[in-house]
């Protein structure tokens, strides 16, 4: 170390009077302490920044030199080469310092105030030169930009004072500037003394976020006592916070890892602007609006609701007088086609339809028991057959007599004709009027699924049955209503205790999040669009949180629609109504009361997620998406498959899964080779065995000998002869399903897609299309027709998706990159200046979401007069 001088007596002091706006050069050395004397006339009514800049033209980094300069209020002290610390622990050593005073209050109307600027060192001789200035604009007006050039560097900090008008309790200032690099740091600090402007203490006090291109923060008036505050700009000594990359970092054998790095000019150039927030009657006028709009969609319902009712009261005069003797004939009048709302149902012409009646008794092959001769599967495990011929269907054996008027052969009831009955009955089946004849709304508390497959027989039913060629909704729909009842409302009540037991933590951990933000000040915890951020109370971002209403109302004007629906399918149970036991798509309306708590928590947990939104919290907002996909393919398969549909608990597991995955692949999967393989491995793995398990109809089994029957099959079929698919329809389905799955885990094997969350989602939402896009086609195909609601509500639907999408893929802010980086995605807000992109994605998806439901529901109503043995399964 540098040998200190040896002290020569008493160290001189010289004073110097000194002014404005001139360079002071001298020097100092470890004897002498120079002080100059400075004094300036302050204004009650005006504000004026002073600034002071030094430079040390002396080499000394070891011994610095210390300058001090005394105000009335505060004193203000730093030392030349100036050490600011990186990550790391690096150093940066600055030979040039600039540091703008704290100004002190005045209580008269103008006041003479004198600073002091004391100059020593402990060095041989250092030379420096001195310069005080006034500051050019340092109060910022409302809707005027100041910019400073030249200055905005890590030593030579800059901060301007705002004060509130009157009539304005909030602002946004925005700073701007065309270069991404150097970093810097934007802060809102009260008028304190002194002020914390330097890289390693400006995040002390008050609010801050860090910035490339674009900042903006949104300052209350209530937050500061004084109707004023600073903003204060740094540049920051190294660029990594703000995704750049670090400076080089010279290391030799001649240098120490302590050695101070100059990096010479660090600057930047930007424009500070201060512009008013909205006023509290924007809050109440878009708060209505948002109310209004879902609100509106209640009325609309409960008009329709009203107009259906209507008709149907119509419809049930209008039959009561077809019921009645004519005056002239004395028979019954007959009902046209047309005012039933739909054509008879005579035949498909789609395949041999033929197959899903089952022929008279006295039409039967010999040796058939009773029973049709149906194909068996070859992937079957080989203990997993018996060699009973029993009957399994309700419509076996079923002679179609004529119930109701003439002419309406879709109205026939099947009764089954007395020998059948007897042979049924003595086969172990259940007649039909056995089953009709049961309470339907009874105690479901001793019904069991298991308890209609405890014998060996039911196994090989199984197996007959759901490998026919050509399925009939009969054929599936043949388990006690009871039971599948029950089966479907797990649905609803696991959804429910998921949501419960997942919703308190989440709201717990955002709320902790915004007290910290709120706390430290720390802006860059959360990814919000600044430039549209709009507080209320502790939120930062009310209108984010606000516009998520929509999942919330539409969820539950959903369920009230479903509970309706269910109301009325029960009161026709009560009366035995043949179109309700016999017809149609079987009613099961656990499935619907899931997607609507579904979509109702959607909302809940994406306005959680905005309350803060960054890369741990994004799980809270797709969650649920995940959950809505994933229980509509199933409702969708539901439909024609009631007895053979997934469990609510294999369902939640494989959603579990799924959003096990999700959080690992945020957390590990950028740019992790490894995690890629393995998700795209399980991904194909698992689409293989769900293509397996559909084609099959559930009737093969996973175990040791599961190679042996695929070369069996493969023998068979291929080499011995070369047989197409049995079923054709489903080979189209599950192979377009399966290039597309398989195109998709090549993409994110190859690509590495940064946001994992949303790529997991558009492999559900890709399936969801694929498989509705298949029913429509098959269903158009199969001679059915989409009723008039479902096909507005189809149109309507994809023009709101199409919408809803443009606005998703503007990109706002985003967690994949820096806080810094995000914001130069912000944009101003483009609805009532309080809803910004995002939100109309909320306000769209909620209305596309709740319009997607309403066409499952309401899709097969064509449906509801034909007999289940008349009605295609695809």
């Amino acid at each position: 170390p540098p040998a200190l001088p040896e002290p020569r007596g008493p160290r001189r002091v010289v004073e110097k009077e000194a002014i404005f706006d001139r360079t002071y050069s001298d020097w100092v050395d470890g004897d002498l302490l120079n002080i100059y004397a400075f004094n300036h006339t302050v204004l009650r009514n005006r504000t004026e920044g002073v600034r002071v800049s030094v430079n040390v033209l002396s080499d000394h980094k070891d011994l610095p030199v210390l300058f001090v300069v005394r105000q009335k209020e505060a004193v203000v002290s730093f030392q030349v080469p100036l050490i600011l610390r990186g990550l790391y622990q690096r150093k940066y050593a600055y030979q040039e310092v600039s540091r703008t005073l704290c100004q002190p209050q005045t209580k008269v109307e103008v006041e003479t105030q004198h600073f002091y600027v004391d100059v020593s060192t402990l060095s041989l001789n250092a030379s420096y030169q001195l310069r005080v200035t006034r500051v050019e604009n340092f109060v910022l007006r409302v809707c005027t930009g100041e910019s400073s050039t030249g200055s905005g560097v890590p030593f030579s900090p800059q901060y301007f004072k705002y004060e509130f008008p009157e009539g304005v309790d909030s602002v946004i200032v925005k700073v701007t500037s065309a270069m991404a690099f150097p970093c810097s740091v934007i802060s809102i600090q009260d008028i304190l003394c002194p002020v914390y402007d330097l890289d390693n203490n400006v995040a002390f006090i008050g609010m801050y976020q860090t910035m490339t291109k674009k900042a903006a923060i949104t300052v209350q008036k209530k937050d500061f006592p004084s109707n004023s505050f600073y903003v204060v700009v740094v540049v920051k000594t190294e660029d990594e916070v703000c995704g750049g990359a670090l400076p080089y970092y010279p290391l030799s054998k001649h240098t120490s890892p302590d050695e101070p790095v100059d990096q010479h000019n660090r600057q930047k150039m930007l424009e500070v602007m201060v512009s008013p927030a909205i006023t509290s009657e924007a809050y109440v006028s878009s708060m209505l609006f948002c109310l209004g709009i879902f609100l509106s969609f209640y009325i609309i319902t409960l008009l329709i609701a009203c107009w259906e009712s209507c008709r149907q009261q119509k419809r049930k005069g209008l039959l009561a007088a077809m019921d009645s003797p004519s005056p002239d004939t004395g028979h019954a009048r007959s009902i046209p086609s047309s005012f039933l709302g739909h054509a008879p149902y005579d035949s498909y012409g789609y395949g041999s339809f033929g197959e899903c009646r089952m022929p008279s008794l006295t039409s039967l092959p010999a040796g058939a028991g009773g029973c049709a001769a149906m194909p068996t599967l070859p992937v079957l495990p080989e203990n997993g057959s018996s060699g009973s011929t029993e009957a399994v269907t309700d419509s076996m054996g079923s002679a179609e007599v004529p119930y109701g008027y003439a002419g309406q052969d879709q109205f026939k009831r099947r009764i089954p004709s007395a020998p059948m009955r007897q042979l049924c009955i003595a086969m172990g089946e259940r007649s039909l009027e056995n089953v009709a004849g049961r309470p339907r709304l009874d105690s479901l508390s001793s019904v069991e699924e298991d308890d209609y497959d405890t014998l060996a027989d039911i196994d090989y039913d199984k197996n007959v049955i759901r490998t026919k060629q050509y399925l009939c909704v009969a054929d599936l729909a043949r388990k006690d209503k009871r039971v599948l009842r029950k089966k479907y409302q797990i649905y609803f009540w696991n959804i429910a205790t998921i949501a419960v037991f997942y919703a308190l933590p989440v709201i717990q951990l955002v709320i902790t999040y915004q007290t910290v933000v709120n706390v430290t000040g720390n802006q860059d915890i959360c990814y919000y669009n600044f430039l549209c951020a709009h507080p209320l109370g502790n939120l930062s971002a009310f209108n984010n949180i606000l516009s998520n209403l929509g999942y919330v109302l539409l969820g539950l004007l959903f369920l009230l629609i479903i509970l309706q629906r269910e109301i009325n399918y029960n009161r026709a149970l009560m009366r035995n109504d043949t179109h309700a036991l016999e017809c149609g798509i079987p009613k099961h309306f656990g499935l619907f009361y899931a997607m609507g708590t579904a979509l109702m928590m959607e909302g809940l947990l994406s306005a959680c997620y905005h309350v803060c939104p960054n890369y741990t919290n994004f799980q809270f907002d797709t969650s649920f998406m995940y959950m809505i996909a994933g229980l509509c393919m199933l409702k969708l398969y539901q439909k024609r498959h009631p007895d053979i549909n997934a469990s609510a608990y294999s369902a939640y597991a494989c959603l579990a899964v799924v959003i096990f995955f999700s959080v690992v692949g945020v957390v590990f999967g950028k740019g992790n080779m490894v995690f890629w393989i393995i998700f795209s491995v399980i991904h194909i793995v698992a689409t293989l065995l769900l293509s397996t398990q559909l084609y099959y109809m559930g009737r093969w089994k996973l175990d040791s000998g599961i190679l042996r029957r695929i070369v069996h099959v493969l023998y068979t079929d291929c080499v011995r002869q070369c047989s197409g698919p049995m079923y054709v329809d489903r080979m189209v389905l599950l192979v377009m399903g399966n290039i597309i799955n398989w195109s998709l885990a090549a993409y994110g094997l190859i690509v590495h897609p940064n946001d994992f969350a949303s790529y997991l989602l558009a492999i559900g939402i890709c399936n969801l299309l694929l498989y509705f896009a298949f029913y429509i086609i098959m269903k158009l195909r199969s001679g059915e027709r989409i009723k008039l609601i479902p096909l507005l509500c189809i149109i309507g639907t994809s023009v709101v998706w199409g919408f809803a999408l443009f606005f998703f893929f503007q990109g706002l802010s985003t967690w994949q990159k820096t806080p810094a980086e995000s914001r130069e995605h912000n944009r101003d807000c483009i609805l009532l200046d309080f809803f910004d992109d995002h939100d109309i994605w909320h306000f769209l998806s909620s209305i596309a979401m709740f319009g997607s439901f309403l066409v499952l529901l309401t899709l097969d109503d064509d449906l509801d007069c034909i007999q289940r043995d008349k009605i295609y399964v695809f």
